[in-house]
């Protein structure tokens, strides 16, 4: 690989890894697949980065024009993520989820039908914002435009997907912290990455208002 390209992949790897923050994903992660079985974490870490490698991917090729398309900004969709985030981050505090979850199966039992897995989370909230957030969305559109020739773009598709697949391992190897987390640790450790969630939303939607606004 020439210096050039050397260069190219590991500002791009390096970009990426910080954006998609794998170590940082996994404990979210570990608390809203909690109430899950191997199986259904094993089967949302992977759905997870299969999704967010499709939105991630495609906005790299075709976001540009799309967002362009709509007169949508990377500001309004950083401020609308952080929206979105925060109000997973209150279910999480207030452990909404876990009571609409157990609603659930107590219906379920009611009826003398078979209780449901938990829910989905695989599209929202862990492929999207957590993994392919608007920065990861912004960054892969901004490499992909800035590459002159179809190898930079195979570089910024290499270390992009790199990147996703560390999320992957990150997220499948998070799975027997889960069973080592008795009820009433996997409940403080939820609301704590509840809180920790809904400031970052809350910075996502200031920075997308100072983005929209150009207020420095």
């Amino acid at each position: 690989m020439e210096p050039t390209l050397i260069s190219t992949f590991t500002a791009t790897f390096v970009t990426f890894f910080v954006l998609m923050d794998a170590l940082g994903v996994a404990p979210v992660f570990v608390a809203l697949t909690a109430q899950g079985d191997a199986a259904y974490r094993r089967r949302m870490a992977v759905k997870s980065v299969l999704v967010a490698a499709i939105i991630t991917y495609g906005f790299a090729f075709f976001g540009a024009w799309l967002l362009g398309a709509m007169h949508i900004s990377i500001d309004a969709f950083r401020a609308a993520g952080g929206v979105l985030l925060f109000l997973i981050a209150i279910e999480m505090v207030f452990e909404k989820s876990t009571q609409r979850r157990e609603s659930k199966v107590n219906d379920a039992l009611e009826h003398n039908t078979e209780a449901q897995q938990p829910e989905d989370i695989s599209v929202f909230p862990m492929a999207i914002p957590m993994i392919a957030g608007p920065g990861t969305i912004a960054s892969s559109m901004l490499y992909m435009s800035n590459s002159a020739t179809w190898t930079d773009k195979g570089v910024v598709i290499l270390a992009l997907g790199l990147n996703l697949l560390i999320c992957m391992l990150t997220c499948l190897a998070a799975g027997p912290v889960v069973r080592a987390m008795g009820a009433s640790v996997s409940g403080a450790v939820t609301r704590i990455l509840g809180v920790i969630l809904a400031a970052l939303s809350v910075q996502l939607v200031i920075d997308g208002i100072k983005g929209a606004f150009g207020v420095a």
